[in-house]
């Protein structure tokens, strides 16, 4: 690799490369600047498919119960209305990527719009698990279209440095903010209407991003891709599936099981053979090149062990507020908002405004340790802490937003600068990607290792009540996740040190 692969200068963090240079890549031809009303278009509707996107993975975890009360599910079963989306989507997203550069952006994004929304509605209108399970299976299918398809509009829509900041700003503001939306109206929706709409509500917004999605300008398919890697995609498919269900069974089962266990070594196993294919396929379906250039490398890093810290910390602080402290789901979810709003803060004010004027590393390393500082204080919790949620929750709430708004919009940026026009749905495929790797991961990891100190604290504490016992858990995992980012952040602030500011 050329050292100066990884010089990036400003200009070429807002453009990709080949086009920067005035030369084209291969089977692209050089684009025109997108007036300045239809760039305004892309964001908005590029924004609600990431809400929806987003939103969908949290949303029906809350309506859950509700749902196999009304169709029968067994305990067994259940859990394959949370796995089933998570699977079709971390499995299929580097097909998406593909599919995305050969079928051209705009048009990828309209099917995957109109795919959701009528997967959502057969969700919705579910009148066994089957046919729940299925429904949620598709709208992981065209999640994995519609997520890579949205980056790359926003990757070739916005090339000015100003725009292309506050544009990934409220790009990556809504992704932050959709996973306590999700909690949020998901509650809310299974309280005071049915569990239903928890699937229903995604159709008229995404009908809405369609309507918006007519106004984005068309962009050319990337031509002399049409040939899919097939091995490619099986072994990527079967691999991250295989990864994420292992995560996803290591939460009941826990990891020294066998199912897990194999399931682990054989999705990495998997995905070793998957690499060893792409470096010598002729037109690879993720090229090698996406993955080893250094600040990409970082900013995949980064935002891999920030949603394995943060989707950990969404859990706790849902266990916390309602075992706890007595919260009603409805008044957990809404505490979650207040990391929202820091997050949108982060994301917009902050992170949008710099965007350009600083290197990616003054966001990024920042941003990982506020979101550490907020974790941190959280181990500081007893099951008699006083005030808890104005000492507490409050400050770490607000510092978790800030660090994960302050993150999102560099590592987005940085995943799809520089890259030539015919690999960008794959280097956005690959970031969606290890958001969600990290996302199952965190859930996973950090769940058992609350479980195990609890376990610990109940049988070497004489008088160790079970709520004491679960508050010890929760720090001791929170204190894991505090390891991660602080990891995180020294590991990653090296790797995108290099690249300059505009």
């Amino acid at each position: 690799m050329n050292p100066a692969d990884d010089e990036l200068t400003g200009a070429e963090l807002c453009a990709d490369a080949p086009e920067a240079s005035g030369t084209r890549g291969r089977g692209a031809p050089a684009r025109t600047p997108v007036p300045a009303r239809p760039r305004w278009w892309t964001l908005l509707a590029v924004s609600a498919a990431q809400l929806l996107v987003v939103l969908d993975g949290t949303i029906v975890n809350i309506a859950l119960p509700s749902a196999q009360s009304a169709l029968d599910m067994s305990d067994a079963s259940r859990q394959w209305a949370i796995t089933a989306y998570a699977l079709a989507f971390g499995g299929l997203l580097l097909i998406g990527g593909r599919v995305s550069s050969v079928l051209g952006h705009r048009r990828a994004f309209l099917v995957g719009l109109i795919g959701f929304a009528a997967a959502s509605a057969l969700g919705g209108a579910a009148m066994n698990p089957e046919m729940l399970f299925g429904a949620r299976a598709l709208q992981g299918v065209f999640a994995a279209l519609l997520a890579p398809a949205g980056l790359s509009l926003l990757t070739i829509t916005f090339t000015e440095p100003g725009e292309r900041g506050r544009a990934f700003g409220v790009f990556a503001a809504v992704g932050a903010a959709g996973s306590a939306v999700g909690l949020v109206a998901g509650g809310l929706l299974t309280e005071y209407a049915s569990w239903r709409w928890c699937l229903y509500v995604n159709v008229p917004v995404a009908l809405l991003a369609v309507l918006g999605a007519t106004f984005v300008p068309r962009d050319r398919p990337a031509r002399g891709e049409g040939r899919l890697d097939v091995a490619g995609a099986l072994l990527s498919a079967t691999g991250f599936a295989a990864i994420v269900y292992a995560f996803n069974e290591a939460e009941p089962l826990g990891w020294e099981s066998p199912k897990v266990l194999a399931l682990l070594v054989g999705g990495l196993l998997l995905l070793a053979v998957f690499a060893a294919v792409e470096v010598r396929a002729p037109r690879p379906l993720l090229p090698m090149r996406v993955l080893v250039h250094r600040a990409r490398a970082g900013a995949f890093v980064s935002i891999t062990l920030l949603f394995v810290a943060m989707f950990g910390f969404y859990l706790f602080m849902s266990y916390y507020t309602q075992t706890v402290l007595g919260y009603s789901p409805v008044e957990a979810g809404l505490t979650l908002i207040i990391n929202a709003v820091s997050a949108l803060v982060g994301a917009t004010l902050i992170a949008g405004k710099l965007h350009g004027r600083v290197a990616p590393a003054a966001l990024i390393v920042p941003g990982l340790l506020a979101a550490a500082a907020g974790m941190f204080l959280l181990t500081r919790l007893t099951s008699q802490s006083a005030d808890v949620f104005p000492l507490y929750l409050v400050p770490a709430l607000i510092l978790t937003g800030l660090g994960l708004g302050c993150v999102l919009p560099p590592t987005a940026s940085l995943a799809t600068a520089d890259v030539p026009p015919h690999d960008i749905g794959a280097a956005a495929a690959a970031y969606n990607a290890s958001q969600q790797l990290g996302a199952a991961l965190g859930t996973a990891l950090l769940n058992t290792v609350a479980a195990s100190a609890t376990a610990s604290y109940l049988a070497s504490t004489a008088d160790a009540t079970p709520t004491a016992a679960s508050v010890h858990g929760y720090t001791t995992a929170l204190m894991v996740a505090f390891v991660i980012l602080v990891t995180a952040a020294c590991v990653t602030g090296p790797l995108t040190r290099s690249v300059r500011a505009r």
